[in-house]
């Protein structure tokens, strides 16, 4: 009697406890108090039941190549500077090659040892008259344009998580390729604008020494290039380009950012960026700004010039600020971008699918009412097969569901169709395992067996085929789960549940029905 008694407050307490989290996910939630339908997780609908986007994204990975090649372009130039190795000039060439200038036979055994010493992801150079030019081997630009992948991954999840959009898919596809699924969303140009902005902010010097106007006739000079500054005229909307001469040498990346936020200006109340730089960055910062007093310093991001303001004092504290005639959202989704970080590369969208709402509707209605009419046709199918047995494996099938779908809310799961087909094929398995315990228990009454000895024997011995078949049927849906894309995962999600919820209504619920009937009411003939 006590193993009745708690069985049965067990199986209160969890249904119960599914009602209570389940509910708030239903149209009932505005009915319910702030208290409870505010504070329990809610299931999630996916991309293909509530519409969004749904993006494809191909990583520019030559270009990280490019950068990376660049980067250790001015590594070398400044190695060489510090150990007085004379040499003219050093640039980068071609994707992944750096090529140094010199003059002397003795400065080029200085040089090839000196790279080849401190940059061994370098072959052999090839040398002409005066110029060495050093190619990064294939296994470094091969690592380099995974990582480029990876890091644009991360990058774009990061954006995202920032962004606000609740349940997104962000997975890699192939070898550049990035897949991104946003559920619900309501704004998609603005999505596409935080997503795909690389945020490359640099700090660089204007070269004041040279005219931005002959400049674009002629040529930059060596060691500074031609930027634009894109101007909007608030009254008419009309944009404009102003050149500036940029010194090539990249003073301070954005890397070195601690944080970024929206602020006001003061004097016209114009939203602006603020920028905090981490230590390392605000001593970098007042370095420059205590040696360039008096000169300008272009703030450039992606290649915009934001703005070149002339250094007035050195500037302790590591704080800059990037204004531009921002609109609140512009300001804000910098932000986000300059926090989540740069894009190793440039991305390009090669695939954009709005989603609408209705599609998700006409989803729902299908997925409800295949779901409905198959559980209506299986519970009918056990009453009538089995009678009051099937009842009672009715009773339990519709407390695997209700629990399931507690289950589901309460790890803020995102339903998709097919995990709809997960939630269906769970009820079939429940079917199954009833099905088994009641042609075992029918089997013991033919022999001769008394109604509970019978129903104890049939559970007994339908017991190690149940856990089989689920503990077979769990690892498939923890392979799915694994190695599956979104809507594969909300099967295998829905699915696992289903299998552990369903062991339990079927191997405890549906047993203190029978329990109760022998132990209450003297149970001498089954109904089955």
């Amino acid at each position: 009697m006590k193993s009745i008694f708690w069985r049965g407050i067990l199986i209160a307490v969890f249904f119960i406890l599914a009602l209570v989290l389940f509910l708030p996910s239903t149209p009932v939630a505005k009915k319910l108090p702030m208290f409870w339908a505010g504070r329990i997780p809610k299931m999630v609908m996916g991309l293909d039941l509530q519409g969004g986007m749904h993006l494809v994204l191909d990583v520019d990975r030559q270009k990280a190549v490019e950068n990376y090649t660049q980067r250790i372009a001015d590594s070398i130039d400044s190695m060489l500077k510090e150990k007085g190795i004379s040499y003219v000039g050093v640039r980068r060439s071609a994707v992944a090659s750096v090529e140094v200038t010199y003059e002397g036979a003795e400065a080029e055994g200085a040089i090839i040892d000196a790279v080849g010493k401190e940059f061994p992801v370098f072959s052999g150079p090839s040398m002409a008259a005066g110029r060495l030019a050093f190619t990064l081997n294939k296994a470094e630009s091969d690592r380099v344009m995974d990582l480029a992948t990876t890091q644009a991954l991360e990058t774009i999840r990061n954006r995202i998580d920032k962004f606000g959009v609740s349940e997104p898919l962000i997975q890699r596809q192939g070898e550049s390729e990035i897949v991104v699924q946003l559920p619900g969303l309501r704004d998609p140009e603005r999505a596409i604008s935080l997503i795909g902005k690389t945020a490359l902010l640099e700090f660089r010097l204007l070269d004041e020494g040279g005219n931005p106007q002959e400049a674009l006739e002629k040529g930059a000079p060596f060691g500074s290039e031609i930027l634009f500054q894109q101007k909007t005229d608030p009254a008419t909307g009309r944009q404009s380009k102003v050149p500036y001469l940029v010194k090539s040498e990249v003073l301070l990346t954005g890397d070195l950012l601690s944080d970024a936020r929206v602020a006001f200006d003061s004097q016209f109340n114009e939203p602006y960026v603020s920028l905090t730089f981490n230590s390392a960055g605000a001593r970098t910062f007042e370095r420059i700004t205590e040696a360039n007093t008096g000169k300008r310093l272009a703030i450039i991001l992606d290649g915009n010039v934001h703005s070149a303001p002339v250094v007035r004092e050195k500037i302790s504290g590591g704080r800059a600020q990037i204004s531009g005639g921002f609109t609140h959202d512009e300001a804000a989704d910098l932000a986000i971008i300059l926090r989540a970080g740069a894009l190793p590369a440039p991305v390009k969208i090669i695939q954009n699918v709005v989603i609408g709402p209705t599609l998700g509707k006409d989803s729902i209605r299908a997925g409800v009412k295949a779901s409905v009419l198959g559980g209506v046709l299986v519970l009918l199918f056990m009453v009538a097969y089995y009678r009051l047995s099937g009842a009672i494996a009715d009773l339990a099938m519709a407390l695997n569901l209700m629990m399931l779908l507690g289950a589901m809310a309460w790890l803020n799961s995102t339903l998709t169709m097919p995990g709809i087909a997960g939630i269906v094929l769970t009820i079939g398995m429940g079917v199954d395992s009833n099905v088994l315990i009641f042609e075992r228990i029918k089997e013991e009454l033919k022999a001769g067996r008394t109604a509970r000895s019978a129903v104890n024997a049939g559970y007994d011995r339908a017991w190690w085929t149940i856990i089989d078949s689920h503990v077979t049927t769990l690892i498939t849906a923890a392979v799915l789960f694994q190695f599956g894309s979104g809507p594969i995962k909300g099967f295998a999600v829905s699915l696992s549940l289903g299998i552990l919820i369903n062991l339990f209504t079927t191997l405890v619920g549906t047993k203190l029905v029978f329990d109760i009937q022998s132990d209450k009411f003297g149970l001498q003939k089954l109904s089955i």
